[in-house]
């Protein structure tokens, strides 16, 4: 292998007798020289690359991600009167007071709006355990929706209307070309002005006498990938409380013992009815994790301890713990926490030796480059 000073020295030689007859063969002798040392053989660069670890529909994470709804669900509840009573900002209620002032047991409300945020997050996170059965929902509800869809949901409930920039957040998370598909012929309504008149609920005079007077029930807009036509769809974690009306498309409940799960159309009510697995499916997750988050409250909150068959599972039980743990941080910071936790493993670090191929003008040096890309680190959940 030719150094750097065979080269020069090549080179000055040639330069020196460019006038002599050996001036061709000298120049050609150094263009040798110079090509086997600039492409000389090189140690490859590794390069890191991040690809996907775990399926993202591990159990361990998906409870996390469950119990980081129901947690919502439940600090979503708080009113006026539980918050004057803490003495707290809804964004600075601890576990321990939101134990203090949840009451599960009286409230059967809590469960239900538990279930419309886990199922909410769900589709939002792609959860095959929800999503497939709801894409199929969609196809069979609308012919513009199309077999195979990959459903996602906005968040409404026309008791959150009343909250300040709730209904701003709604109709700008659905976007400006986002269009209301209700059953029956004619044109589809305009997302945004049909939704704010829905936040009206009952009483909306604008919503009267159209084909979707009764959209105001709706607990989840959801739509496809594109993202321009919406389904109005209510949820229940009882489905004998259906209730259907106009401008309600779909529905979502848990199997029940005289309800087997898949998609179904429900005459009595109207609707295209999704029940989801129990307990092999979401429903098995759920009550997982709404038992975990209920005896965490049942801890710290002094409350008279539930049914011992109800326990959660060996691994649910590992979040009351930490639960339990986290008494004095605050919800929001705990349901940071469980989304970090939900997120673990999901990518891996991958090292592979990329071979390069150097243009003539390129002059590589003797140390090999490495490009790395973030490492992320997650703590096990298992």
């Amino acid at each position: 292998m030719p150094s750097r000073s065979d080269v020069e020295a090549e080179l000055h030689h040639a330069r020196l007798k460019r006038f002599g007859p050996r001036w061709r063969r000298a120049l050609k002798r150094a263009a040798r020289f110079a090509k086997a040392y600039y492409y000389r053989v090189v140690d490859k660069p590794s390069v890191s690359f991040i690809v996907q670890g775990d399926p993202p529909d591990e159990y361990g994470r998906a409870l996390y991600a469950v119990c980081r709804s129901i947690l919502r669900a439940l600090l979503d509840q708080l009113g006026k009167d539980e918050l004057e009573i803490i003495q707290s900002d809804r964004d600075q209620v601890s576990m321990k007071q939101l134990a203090y002032v949840a009451r599960l047991d009286r409230d059967k409300g809590m469960r239900g709006d538990g279930f419309e945020w886990a199922v909410h997050e769900a589709l939002i996170g792609h959860e095959s355990r929800v999503a497939d059965l709801v894409g199929h929902a969609m196809n069979r509800a609308s012919k513009h929706i199309g077999n195979g869809a990959v459903p996602t949901s906005v968040m409404f409930g026309y008791e959150r209307a009343k909250h300040l920039g709730f209904m701003d957040a709604v109709v700008d998370e659905a976007g400006t070309d986002a269009r209301l598909l209700p059953d029956g012929r004619g044109r589809p309504f305009r997302f945004g002005p049909w939704v704010r008149a829905a936040a009206g609920g009952p009483d909306s005079v604008l919503l009267q006498g159209t084909r979707i007077e009764q959209i105001w029930k709706t607990d989840l807009f959801v739509t496809d990938a594109v993202g321009e036509r919406y389904l109005a769809a209510t949820v229940k974690s009882q489905w004998r409380q259906l209730e259907g009306g106009k401008g309600l498309r779909l529905a979502i409940v848990p199997e029940a013992k005289d309800l087997k799960a898949g998609v179904t159309f429900n005459k009595r009510t109207g609707l295209w009815m999704v029940a989801l697995p129990d307990p092999d499916g979401f429903m098995g997750l759920f009550n997982d994790a709404y038992s975990a988050v209920a005896e965490a409250i049942y801890a710290l909150g002094k409350h008279t301890q539930s049914k011992y068959w109800s326990k959660p599972s060996a691994k649910a039980q590992k979040i009351q713990d930490q639960l339990i743990k986290a008494a004095s941080s605050s919800v929001m910071e705990i349901e940071d926490a469980l989304n970090d936790a939900a997120q673990q493993n999901l990518v891996s670090i991958q090292t592979q030796l990329v071979p390069v191929q150097a243009p003539p003008w390129l002059h590589l040096g003797k140390a090999a480059p490495k490009v790395l890309a973030p490492k992320p680190t997650f703590a096990r959940i298992d």
